[in-house]
């Protein structure tokens, strides 16, 4: 279960991190207060009435003034500022990822294959065997 909730907070992360730093724009077409169209990557399609009428303008006389037809345009920015640069830490910080980074290598480093940590120590004197005393035998 651990394991499990541990790939779905990664992956979790792993979005917010791409939604971050992705950009994107919404671009929409309105005629009126309906919509007309919307596009993620493209421009959106028109409704085809300001080509249809450009000098007369709209049949409501309200929206005589202006044109009855809107273009609207969502821009996300992305952000830029995940990647700090090695050269503006302080000293103090560049010691700190500096130890960090050597510990954290060196925390996974093994023992060789035939290393025997033990082989220089005697093992303890047995003043009398417990199992015989109590006569407590595995089987």
């Amino acid at each position: 279960m651990r394991r499990f909730l541990h790939k779905i907070l990664s992956i979790l992360m792993a979005f917010v991190v791409l939604f971050t730093t992705l950009s994107f724009t919404v671009d929409m077409h309105y005629c009126g207060d309906s919509l007309v169209d919307f596009s993620f990557f493209t421009k959106a399609k028109t409704c085809g009435m300001e080509k249809a009428q450009p000098s007369k303008g709209c049949e409501n006389p309200t929206l005589s003034k202006k044109s009855c037809c809107s273009n609207q345009k969502i821009l996300k920015e992305a952000s830029d500022d995940l990647k700090t640069s090695f050269d503006k830490l302080n000293f103090e910080q560049q010691t700190f990822v500096a130890t960090f980074f050597f510990s954290y290598i060196n925390l996974f480093e093994g023992l060789g294959d035939k290393v025997i940590p033990t082989k220089d120590y005697s093992p303890p004197f047995i003043e009398r065997d417990v199992q015989i005393l109590y006569e407590t035998y595995l089987i």
